[in-house]
């Protein structure tokens, strides 16, 4: 695969990806960006960082995950 057909590529999913976001960022009510993803959470049942040993890992249920990579972007459970 060149060069040219991996920037397609990649463009191709990006689109995908944003057009799947604007379908689904509706029906969530919550947002969260850490350095490496954004997540979107329809439900707050209490803070994310509620019993969590790092206070700097995030623990949501319900998700819905930006990465273009990911076969599935809906997660039930998801800690970053």
């Amino acid at each position: 695969m060149g060069e040219e057909e991996l920037d397609d590529y990649e463009s191709t999913l990006e689109l995908a990806l944003v057009q799947e976001y604007k379908a689904v960022v509706g029906t969530f009510n919550y947002a969260v960006e850490t350095i490496a993803v954004l997540l979107l959470q329809r439900r707050r049942d209490r803070s994310p960082f509620h019993g969590n040993a790092d206070p700097t890992e995030v623990t949501l249920n319900d998700a819905w995950v930006w990465d273009m990579y990911r076969t599935a972007r809906f997660v039930p459970s998801v800690r970053c």
